[in-house]
């Protein structure tokens, strides 16, 4: 087939042209601007004042008429359409005016001869006809033979005009057989040429250039065409994270963006000669319905980049945090129900994104059918499958319907096709997906009573070893909505937050997926105790429905663990549990963040930390269910938020609230800890004198034995034998178990002195994850931090020196860590949108002899420092920080006594502290974000 060359026209070929953002008078006055041209141009007397003038003027008018169509665009935050046209049509008039004068008042030609014929082509995204505010603008300068002396003078000046106008171009100059023999080989420039469009010039020329495309190049090579544009995607997608729910996604690029709607357009054009996706309809690829979806879509994602390139003043297409929050508000989401405006505004885009995915796998597998290159014999063989059952069948691999009618007799079919899809191991044909679609109408109140349909849905996630793969096909075709109603309000749902990677319901599969893996015995060496958990046996119906259900109340006003657990008491028995297990999965879903705030908040080492814990849990079986829950939830959060540190936490409440369970809470005082911890010692120093043995064991109280783990006691007593008062003994050491980088120091005690280590830390960039101080009867202060790195890693051997160096001066009073700190203690600008209420607690029942004073606020590298400087200067004494971090947002625990040694009761003395603590936390803030 052959197109003509000015297919796909647009409004801009119009003098009057209709479906703009606003009036095109008003855009671009052509009449006012070339008059205006002419004039500067009479007075001229040199080619460079021409193009002075020309300059000039255009930038005044390009100025006008981008300001014009923003402002329009701002009053109209979702007209996509309207506006990509109008500053497409715009830039035309601009380029139209430079060839126009460079042709007449630069190098006029009275009689050109055959050869000097050219014509200007725009091309790619410009070609198309759509421009955000800061596209590029692709030029193909095309001549019939080699370039003439006058060609290259007239395209040499407009460039140079057209950078003097501060205009990203891109350009060729070509011959039509230069475009065939460079289109073949190289995919770019022939992606480029299928969306070409005459601009002026020649038009003969360029009609020969379309003619020649379509006979020469493209009838003959879709296949290839289909291929490499396939491959193209798969490795962009992979460059931009490979997920569709990326916390900050690319609009253009990314999974379920622009280029993903384009690669549509670009290969149905290319394989049937389409002028306009709406021909997709008519052709049979698209019903009505999923073009109004693609043209929704591609709206949508249209608007929000031309929102980006607005704000940014510049060509991006990453929706940083910062910029998804002037996005929202430029587009009028606003804070309702619960949720910020930003997080309704990325669930419509994540929404948006969804659809594109469906729409592409439609498309790219009846092209499929059609155009690709099958696979040599040897290897379609290697790849059979099992064969269907009726009323399926399996179709390019895929599975598929193959009797309608008897398929739809019974709707519980629909649920069968994802049951029958994991166990042939073949993914969904399009085909089956847009019944489905068509049909969800069949997932009613009765089905979902039904006991067939539970148990169906009950297999899906228990029997087949992979269940993930099943929810997340039934969630895009909004099955899973559909069969548990309460699930589709966190469908796309984003958590404005560094530390969700995922949006609620991807985090949802994604825990499952782990729970899948654990139970495929695939995280055996990484998850040793929940993988011994599931080998000796749990509840598994429990389990998973409690972690697909876990997160179900999130989204509105109230906790959503509580509102969680009331939504389960209706949904789980509609899943066909019985009283007990409902309310075991009723029990896991309102208590789901327990053992993690507990295990990262609180010190375990603490007596009755544990001892809360297991009366909270009461048996084995649900302390075995909520472990499991607890990994899986914190692996599904995203890539590398599960770390050996965690781990080690987790490990340790489990295995001491287990023994408490099955010896008796009673086991748990802290003379019986420290009776064993004694002894471990004593066993750990075999090859020390009984004198300085008796001095060590002799020399601290009874926290010190209860809070420290021998290797850390191993260490401080080795600091400790012979030191001398003015020494600062430092022993920094890789914890391998707990991910982290121990630093122990041994030091005459004085007041401050745990602050001034915490300033030290914060100085060399060192993020503390946990704490220990206690003083000694005879005066030296044993202090010890587990560190990371700002990438979450243990230091490096090398770079230790220069930590020792630092904590020592800092330590000695080298270096004052508040004035030092000043600069460092800063909130990157992409990061400063979070918001995190400030929250202060204190509780003097979570701990026999200390308050526990828990500050739940936004993280920021000076914020430790700050916190535990205002208590020292309140003559506060800190016996240890347990520090919990969720992206943005940190809980830092501090267990502390009064001046005296005692709790604080009093109210009054609580309140002063909360007041001093809170305007610490509230000028750093406004520091971080300064300057």
């Amino acid at each position: 087939m052959v197109a003509p060359a000015s297919d796909r026209s647009s409004p801009q070929d119009d003098g009057t042209p209709d479906g703009l953002i606003c009036p095109a008078s008003a855009i671009f006055d052509a009449q006012a601007v070339t008059a205006r041209i002419n004039v500067a141009i009479a007075e001229a007397s040199s080619e460079k004042a021409i193009r002075a003038a020309t300059v000039a003027a255009l930038a005044q008018a390009r100025s006008a008429g981008m300001a014009r169509i923003a402002a329009a665009f701002q009053a109209q935050p979702f007209a996509a359409r309207p506006t990509t046209r109008a500053y497409s049509w715009l830039t035309d008039q601009i380029v139209k005016t430079v060839l126009d004068v460079a042709i007449k008042h630069l190098h006029p030609l009275p009689n050109p001869t055959e050869g000097e014929r050219l014509s200007l082509i725009a091309v790619g995204g410009y070609g198309r006809g759509e421009m955000a505010p800061q596209s590029d603008v692709d030029l193909l300068f095309l001549t019939p033979y080699k370039i003439t002396p006058w060609a290259e003078s007239v395209i040499e000046s407009m460039l140079y005009m057209l950078w003097d106008l501060k205009l990203k171009v891109g350009h060729a100059s070509r011959t039509v057989k230069d475009c065939l023999r460079l289109a073949k080989d190289d995919y770019t420039i022939r992606t480029s040429l299928v969306e070409y469009r005459h601009l002026a010039g020649d038009a003969a020329l360029a009609d020969d250039l379309g003619g020649r495309l379509w006979s020469d190049l493209f009838k003959s090579t879709a296949s290839d065409f289909i291929e490499a544009k396939l491959a193209e995607r798969e490795t962009r997608h992979r460059k931009q994270g490979g997920q569709r729910y990326v916390v900050e996604p690319n609009v253009k690029e990314g999974k379920g963006g622009l280029r993903d709607l384009q690669s549509l357009f670009w290969i149905s054009k290319y394989v049937h000669g389409v002028k306009d996706t709406a021909e997709l309809v008519n052709l049979g690829v698209f019903t009505p319905e999923e073009f109004e979806t693609f043209v929704t879509a591609e709206d949508f994602l249209w608007a929000v980049r031309c929102h980006i390139h607005l704000i940014a003043g510049r060509a991006t297409d990453q929706l940083t945090f910062d910029m998804q929050v002037e996005v929202a508000a430029a587009m009028g989401y606003t804070d309702r129900g619960g949720r910020r405006g930003v997080e309704h505004f990325m669930q419509a885009f994540f929404r948006q994104a969804t659809h594109v995915g469906e729409l592409t796998r439609i498309v790219l597998t009846a092209l499929e059918a059609n155009h690709t290159k099958q696979d040599p014999m040897l290897v379609r063989l290697l790849k059979r499958r099992k064969k269907a059952k009726p009323p399926y069948a399996i179709k390019q691999n895929r599975l598929t319907v193959a009797n309608e009618k008897a398929f739809l007799a019974d709707k519980l079919n629909i649920l069968r096709l994802f049951e029958e899809a994991l166990r042939t191991g073949t993914l969904l044909h399009p085909d089956a997906m847009r019944l489905i679609s068509a049909n969800l109408d069949q997932i009613d109140a009765e089905m979902r009573e039904d006991k067939e349909a539970q148990r169906i849905f009950l297999d899906l996630l228990l029997k087949h070893g992979n269940p993930d793969r099943a929810l997340r096909r039934m969630n895009e075709l909004g099955v899973l909505s559909a069969f548990i109603p309460e699930f589709a309000p966190i469908v796309a749902m984003m958590q404005f937050n560094m530390y969700h990677h995922y949006t609620v319901d991807e985090h949802t599969i994604q825990c499952i997926s782990n729970l899948a893996q654990i139970e495929r015995k695939e995280l055996i060496e990484e998850l040793p105790v929940v993988s011994g958990i599931l080998e000796r046996g749990v509840n598994r119906k429990v389990l998973y429905v409690a972690l697909l259900l876990h997160d179900i109340g999130k989204g509105r006003d109230e906790d959503h663990s509580i509102l969680g657990a009331q939504i389960a008491r209706k949904v789980a028995p509609r899943l066909g549990l019985n009283k007990k297990d409902c309310d075991t999965v009723e029990w896991l879903i309102r208590y789901h963040l327990l053992m993690s705030d507990v295990a990262q908040k609180r010190d375990i080492a603490e007596p009755r930390t544990v001892r809360g814990f297991a009366k909270a849990v009461k048996s084995t079986e649900r302390l075995d269910l909520l472990t499991a829950l607890t990994v899986c939830d914190i692996r599904g959060v995203g890539p590398g938020t599960w770390n050996n540190w965690k781990a080690v936490l987790i490990r340790d409440l489990y295995k001491a609230t287990k023994s408490a369970l099955e010896t008796g809470l009673e086991d748990l005082n802290r003379e019986t800890r420290e009776a064993e911890a004694k002894r471990a010692l004593r066993a750990a120093l075999s090859d020390w004198d009984n004198k300085a043995l008796k001095t060590e064991l002799g020399r601290h109280y009874g926290p010190y034995w209860q809070g420290l783990p021998l290797a850390a006691q191993t260490v401080f007593a080795k600091l400790l034998r012979d030191i001398a008062d003015d020494e600062i003994k430092i022993d920094l050491m890789l914890d391998e178990d707990r991910d982290a980088t121990r630093a122990c120091f041994a030091v005459v005690d004085h007041a401050g002195l745990f602050s001034r280590m915490t300033g030290a830390l914060a100085l060399v960039g060192a993020n503390v994850v946990d704490a220990r101080t206690y003083t000694s009867n005879d005066g030296y202060a044993t202090a010890v931090f587990w560190i990371q790195d700002n990438d979450g890693n243990p230091y490096e051997a090398a770079r230790l020196p220069r930590l020792r160096k630092m904590i020592a001066r800092t330590l000695r009073g080298e270096v004052v860590a508040k004035e030092a700190l000043k600069d460092k203690d800063k909130i990157k600008k992409r990061e400063r949108a979070f918001k995190v209420p400030t929250n202060i607690s204190f509780d003097n029942e979570g701990s026999e002899i200390y308050t526990i004073i828990e500050v739940d606020t936004r993280d920021r590298p000076g914020l430790l420092y700050d916190l535990t400087r205002t208590l020292a200067d309140s003559h506060v004494y800190i016996a240890s920080a347990v520090i919990a971090t969720y992206g943005e947002q940190v809980v830092d625990t501090f267990y502390v006594k009064d001046i005296v040694g005692l709790k604080y009761f009093s109210e009054s003395k609580r309140a002063g502290l909360e007041r001093k603590l809170r305007e610490a936390i509230t000028q750093g803030a406004e520091r971080a974000v300064a300057g």
